[in-house]
């Protein structure tokens, strides 16, 4: 299992990049929430990353699954 991170660029023209790894789902958002309050700043744009659609369609799939037994 990987670690959480959170991962911070300042770049030379003072944007910020962010990146969260070892989370999942809807998690990494209340990361970047935090990290806009610290910074007293506003996401310009995001993405979600292959790991997002992943847990999110795991979760579909396992709601799914039952023995057939009544």
């Amino acid at each position: 299992m990987t670690d959480k991170q959170l991962i911070v660029q300042v770049r030379p023209d003072g944007t910020v990049h962010a990146e969260t790894i070892g989370m999942y789902g809807q998690e990494c958002l209340d990361y970047i929430s935090v990290l806009e309050n610290l910074l007293d700043a506003e996401a310009t744009s995001s993405s979600f990353t292959e790991a997002y659609s992943q847990t999110a369609a795991q979760q579909e799939s396992t709601s799914h699954n039952w023995d057939g037994a009544r």
